[in-house]
């Protein structure tokens, strides 16, 4: 058995760090790691397939589905300049409307999904404008994860959470939503006075944004209808689904597979746009992750983390909450989720305490920590190489500066929110 242990934690170390060093591609690691806990007889296949959590894979291949369908609509390019010709060309009024679209949305969609749509358009709004799109980028980037923040489906640790407790959507919604608004705004705030100099633009380039026709980013007007109107009750399914008995991945699953049959889509094509990497590498982690648990290495860490805070709820919970915001900045906030979930269950196991408070602690450190660096979380990466291909480097310093400073005071409101409503 203490061979085992060894060679679970070394597998897992190795793993992590390959993943960290984005040398390799993480899937293709995090897929040999697990593996290789089947093969060193770490876990058997049975036990490994045990450990997957199917309700989170299904959850994300849905989202995904129905995405895919309703961008081949062109409804989201259609919501963006129609958003730039309400705010009149105004740079600072777009950027606050643009800002509000990506916060719903990710909400709603996964980050990366979200600033693939909305980066394109602020691109072409900045260039018509002819100003500098960095300042409007980093916002969308810190509200891409922060809106993500406030729901069960807005971003993967939420999701990898609320499979693995049984919280449902609305629980997300009322625990994390009023802290994401005041978090938005704020951020908002520092944007508007510590960047207002970026915000100016001439009247003639602000007529050329009035002249633009949204009606021409309407690819299919029917499938836009549909897909709308399977995305409101897929919505409204996942506020209802706990209190029906169902789980979200059901929601989904059920939702993209109704607007598959619809919409008259090349089915095949859809399919193939959904994105297994990221799929393969969930399910890897859980098996990687899986495997700790199986030679008890999450019931140490446990012990260690209750000698340490003592039982202490709000010490806990503090904990928890900085360390996730500090490594997620650093870190995939992925892996470090999937391993943290395990290690909180067991926690609770032996405190006797109710959790719930630290699974918040979790998801706030986890989601907003992405913001702090550059390599923070996907949606950041993905903007970043957006930016490049469009002729501006924006530095992981650059970034940092920006970005740190606000995932900190993040932070400190999410402590304050904690520490006043939900102990």
């Amino acid at each position: 058995m203490e061979n085992q242990l060894v060679i679970a934690i070394g597998v897992f170390v190795v793993t992590y760090l390959l993943i960290m060093s984005e040398k390799l591609n993480r899937t293709a690691v995090a897929m040999v790691g697990a593996l290789l806990m089947v093969l060193l007889n770490i876990e058997a296949q049975e036990r490994a397939i045990h450990y997957i959590d199917f309700n989170t894979i299904g959850l994300l291949i849905g989202m995904m589905i129905i995405v895919n369908i309703m961008k081949k609509s062109g409804i989201f390019q259609y919501v963006a300049v129609k958003a730039a010709k309400i705010a009149k060309g105004d740079p600072w009024k777009i950027l606050l409307y643009f800002a509000v679209i990506t916060a719903v949305a990710s909400a709603f969609l996964d980050n990366v999904t979200t600033v693939l749509l909305i980066v394109p358009v602020t691109l072409v709004l900045t260039d018509t404008l002819e100003l500098n799109p960095i300042p409007f980028l980093v916002p969308e980037i810190l509200i891409a994860n922060i809106g993500g923040t406030a729901t069960l489906i807005g971003d993967p640790p939420n999701i990898m959470i609320g499979s693995a407790t049984g919280l449902g959507f609305m629980d997300f919604l009322i625990n994390l939503g009023p802290v994401v608004v005041v978090i938005f705004i704020v951020t908002m705030i520092a944007f508007k006075y510590g960047y207002r100099m970026h915000y100016r633009a001439s009247d003639e380039n602000k007529r050329k944004v009035m002249k633009m026709n949204e009606k021409l980013a309407i690819k299919d007007p029917v499938l836009m209808k549909k897909s709308v109107i399977v995305l409101i009750f897929t919505i409204f399914g996942f506020i209802l689904h706990q209190y029906l008995g169902y789980e979200s991945a059901t929601i989904a699953l059920f939702g993209a597979s109704v607007l598959l049959l619809i919409s008259k889509v090349d089915v095949e094509d859809i399919l193939f746009e959904i994105e297994w990497t990221t799929i393969f590498f969930f399910v890897s982690l859980f098996i990687l992750v899986g495997a700790l648990e199986e030679v008890g290495v999450m019931q140490f860490l446990a012990t260690q983390l209750l000698e340490l805070t003592k039982g202490n709820m709000v010490l806990t919970m503090m904990v928890i909450l900085w360390v996730s915001a500090i490594a997620s900045s650093f870190l995939d906030n992925i892996p470090f989720v999937a391993t943290m979930i395990p290690l909180i269950k067991s926690y609770g196991v032996m405190s006797g305490l109710d959790v719930t408070p630290l699974w918040w602690s979790l998801a706030l450190g986890a989601c907003l920590g992405g913001n702090g660096t550059l390599i923070g979380a996907s949606a950041n990466v993905i903007v970043s190489g957006l930016l490049q291909r469009h002729g501006h480097k924006m530095s992981f310093g650059y970034y940092m500066k920006i970005g740190f400073p606000l995932m900190i005071v993040s932070i400190i409101i999410s402590t304050v929110y904690l520490l006043v409503f939900i102990i």
